[in-house]
């Protein structure tokens, strides 16, 4: 907290023009362009109320991705941060004599092919020795698999395979079909997981026709050493799905390999935890050279992997940029009131959809059952997306081509993807389709709405009862021990697999999946004798989410929910339709505290003359690089990454790594007038708990909306 000599000299000049005519009529115009936008605005899903009625100011959000710096804080309060991406010593010394011992294994397999014949056949081996020959001979081109004589003999086939797994490191088996319903044969293949020294001869799966081995890890693993690898992930402009589908890619492994707490907003600087099974830290350090916007390192051993909702919450340092007041004690205020009173826990815009269509609507229809009109709203046009991908759209609803509009849609639009190939397969199926969407995504759509009823009910309560004080009728959280209480996912489905590909326009500040839910014996109904006796303040007041084992307030707040959900056609007593996953009756359903304060909250006002240089400093910029960094991928995939890069032109000239941009920040200003003028930034630093939001708190300070649409008209 603090302001500097600088900034109070400057003040005057800045915080004038925010009182003026000039300024005024700007706001209004800004307004009127971003309401012809069409995107979803605050009021839209509930977010009407303020903690504080002190005036706003302008500041712009997320000018650069480093103007909001993501660290997750891990179950045990410790802000994770990138701190190296070297291997550590002792583990340098593991692997190091691990790759000895690998080195001391003899490379002549004629020995293991003449102890093969006495499980198999004569033939059998000589058709292994020459898959061997092909293997460690180097010869170019592709190695193709051989099948084994057919066998009806499972235990025979089973010494097969055990004989083949521990003499044959880069061999794999599996059975296949043999001539007859009796027999069984067993295919030999190349391990295309493992380091076999074959270089880059295989050709991609397409090429192959064929699926990918399972190849999680290294089957080699020594006993005392952890199974799964530890590392921390640092990324920008990059979403946590799209970061370890490229590690992975370049891996060979598996989605389903890597394990994380929680999904970080894309549009920023973040560094999170990380698990991979059964991976060698110097494979992974040693992509650090070819990524880009991306760096791994911290790495340690340990036995379990993360888990969605392993995290305590995360770390924001946040820069707003272009502050404007009408006075110093505006921002002054603003800022011991946002520390002192905290924020309306909201659910933020990102919950609802970056696009035209609220994923909340797409909620509403689906819990209605009206499967066709679902799958109408996430395929149609929309105004707000880039050409490339509403021309797509375009194209399905005049010509319903399915074939010719999946070559248009980009990789990273999971769930019109999985519609259209469903469709495919079962037109006309429109439930079918809808389950093709993987399970943690799909559901988003419905917790959307749960979310939407949650927020509108929060807002109720403000204009209600105030922020001040405890009411009859409130639900509040009880007074019980924090090590004793249970934080739950909001239904089972938070718990899948992190294989399952999110919709990356449609992410938290935090994570997707993470809704914290108090049980049910923990929540209860303020009495009378509860305000007689002051026990609980309003950082206990808590609202729910609608589910089948909730309780609602006492009070008026709980007929908002059903008022609204009568309004779309829902019921949250019964289900119209006989499908569980999209019924709210079926979902266990959860609590959210309605007011939050920020934890170690700190701010400082700082002054700028150029719109490009950072203000605060990312992981990056504290570790020394001199290598430089090489970009990885096809130009398919570069063009597909420029097509989903949200940056406005401020970020034209903002390059992803700092040994990228060291030198163009050592050059002298090129005449910009921008640069030239003084202008005000408010710095601040908060922790909050996990799946609250940061552009919510951001939101009580400006008193503005915190869409990306709106702060983009701001630039």
């Amino acid at each position: 907290m603090k302001l500097s000599r600088t900034v109070l000299s400057c003040l005057p000049s800045l915080l004038k023009p925010y009182s003026s005519l000039s300024w005024t009529t700007k706001i209004a115009t800004i307004a009127t362009n971003f309401e012809g936008m069409k995107t979803v605005d605050e009021a839209d899903v509930g977010i009407s109320c303020f903690i504080s009625q002190l005036p706003g100011f302008r500041g712009i959000l997320k000018q650069r991705y480093a103007d909001f710096i993501v660290n997750e804080v891990d179950m045990d309060g410790n802000v994770v941060h990138l701190t190296s991406l070297d291997l550590p010593p002792e583990m340098a010394v593991k692997e190091e004599d691990k790759a000895k011992s690998c080195d001391n294994v003899p490379q002549n397999y004629t020995s293991a092919v003449e102890s093969f014949k006495s499980i198999s056949s004569v033939t059998d081996a000589e058709r292994l020795e020459i898959l061997i020959n092909q293997v460690t001979s180097g010869t170019d081109g592709e190695v193709l698999p051989v099948v084994l004589d057919p066998s009806s003999d499972k235990s025979k086939r089973t010494a097969i395979h055990n004989f083949v797994k521990e003499n044959f490191k880069f061999l794999v088996t599996d059975t296949v079909d043999g001539p007859d319903s009796t027999s069984k044969c067993i295919r030999v293949r190349v391990n295309s997981g493992a380091n076999n020294n074959r270089g880059n001869r295989s050709k991609k799966r397409k090429e192959r026709g064929d699926k990918p081995f399972d190849s999680r890890g290294s089957e080699h693993w020594p006993e005392h050493v952890g199974k799964f690898l530890r590392f921390h992930l640092y990324k920008e402009n990059k979403d946590t799905q799209e970061a370890l589908g490229l590690i992975g890619k370049m891996l060979g492994v598996q989605p389903k390999s890597f394990g994380f707490s929680g999904t970080k907003d894309k549009r920023s600087v973040s560094t999170q935890r990380v698990t991979v099974f059964k991976q060698q830290a110097s494979k992974l350090a040693a992509l650090n050279k070819r990524l880009f916007g991306i760096k791994v390192g911290d790495f340690c051993n340990v036995k379990e992997g993360l888990l969605l909702g392993q995290l305590m919450g995360n770390r924001f340092t946040i820069t707003l940029r272009g502050v404007v007041a009408d006075s110093e004690e505006t921002i002054k205020q603003s800022a011991e009131s946002l520390g002192k009173d905290g924020f309306i826990n909201y659910f933020g815009l990102q919950r609802f959809g970056s696009g035209s269509v609220p994923t909340h609507h797409v909620g509403a229809a689906l819990l209605k059952g009206e499967w066709k009109d679902a799958v109408d709203m996430i395929l149609d046009p929309r105004e707000t997306e880039r050409h490339v991908v509403n021309d797509a759209r375009e194209y399905y609803k005049e010509t319903g081509d399915i074939d010719g509009t999946l070559r248009q849609l980009p990789r990273y639009l999971v769930a019109e993807r999985a519609i259209l190939q469903c469709l495919k397969k079962c037109p006309g199926n429109y439930l079918q389709a809808l389950k093709g969407i993987p399970r943690t995504l799909r559901m988003m759509y419905v917790h959307s709405y749960q979310s939407y009823l949650w927020n509108n009910a929060a807002s109720l309560r403000v204009k209600n009862y105030g922020t001040s004080q405890v009411v009859l009728g409130d639900l509040v959280s009880t007074k019980v021990d924090a090590a004793k209480r249970m934080v739950d996912s909001l239904t089972s489905e938070h718990n899948e697999s992190s294989e399952e590909a999110l919709d990356c326009d449609q992410v938290d500040d935090t994570a997707v999946v993470d809704l914290p839910a108090e049980r049910s014996d923990l929540v209860k109904v303020v009495s009378i004798e509860d305000l007689e006796a002051g026990t609980y303040s309003t950082s206990d007041i808590v609202l729910p989410l609608p589910g089948s084992r909730v309780i609602y307030p006492s009070n008026d707040i709980a007929e908002i929910y059903h008022d609204l959900a009568k309004k779309d056609g829902i019921s949250l007593t019964e289900s119209i339709h006989g499908v569980k996953e999209f019924s709210i009756t079926s979902m266990t359903g959860g609590y959210r505290r309605v007011f939050q304060k920020p934890i170690d909250f700190e701010w400082e006002l700082l002054t700028y003359t150029d719109s490009n240089k950072p203000l605060a400093e990312t992981d990056l910029d504290r570790i020394p690089m001199n290598k430089p960094v090489e970009k990885v991928g096809s130009t398919e995939e570069i063009e597909d990454e420029s097509m989903k890069s949200d940056t406005n032109p401020h970020d034209s000239g903002e390059t992803n790594l700092k040994d990228q941009t060291d030198s163009n920040e050592a050059e002298k200003d090129t005449g910009n007038p921008d640069s030239e003028q003084t202008q005000m930034a408010l710095k601040m630093a908060l922790t909050l708990p996990s799946s609250c939001y940061a552009t919510m708190a951001i939101r009580e300070l400006l008193k503005t909306s915190t869409s990306v649409a709106y702060h983009k008209t701001l630039n």
